[in-house]
């Protein structure tokens, strides 16, 4: 609670989490590859084991390198 006088209060943390956005998210969302990006993290999350979603890397870097060359 703010104190007498003040006009604001700091919002909790977790009110801050949820509305600020991931700087990582936010920045593979510039790149073009946040589509590949969630199919890999979909499929690390399902497998467990990154060995498992080859295909996913796969695709994911090379959006990666194709947004490089683009540059």
């Amino acid at each position: 609670m703010a104190r007498p006088g003040h006009a604001w209060s700091r919002p909790s943390l977790e009110e801050d989490d949820e509305e600020a956005e991931d700087p990582l998210d936010a920045m593979i969302s510039r790149t073009g590859c946040a589509a590949q990006h969630r199919e890999l993290q979909e499929c690390m999350a399902a497998q467990q084991d990154w060995r498992h979603c080859q295909a996913q890397v796969r695709a994911f870097g090379e959006c990666m390198a194709r947004r490089q060359r683009a540059q």
